[in-house]
């Protein structure tokens, strides 16, 4: 099952206060991405974020999924949820650029 067009733009509306907010369709599912740093994969209606030292203790209480183990993100916390955001757009690297066809 992937995930509602709704449910991804109230994963965006929740976190919006961290800055630009965007979201691409990749294999059936999301990536939202804050400040052009991919933050959010979304699956099956359900928000994961990247396990990371810089968000250990922020979720600590955090229910733990599939892909790579990722933590689930309580999007419906809109202050926590931008907190996590905030702190991973800071320290995650931005994308690679791919190499244009010839």
């Amino acid at each position: 099952m992937s995930c509602s067009l709704d449910f991804i733009e109230f994963v965006c509306q929740q976190i919006e206060a961290v800055g630009a907010i965007r979201y691409r369709k990749m294999f059936g599912e999301y990536m939202i991405y804050a400040n052009e740093k991919p933050v959010i994969i979304a699956c099956d209606n359900i928000a994961f974020v990247k396990q990371h030292e810089a968000i250990e203790t922020l979720m600590a209480e955090a229910e733990k999924g599939y892909p790579k183990e990722h933590y689930i993100l309580d999007v419906s916390r809109a202050d926590h949820a931008a907190k996590v955001v905030a702190i991973l757009a800071e320290v995650l690297p931005y994308p690679k650029k791919r190499k244009k066809k010839e």
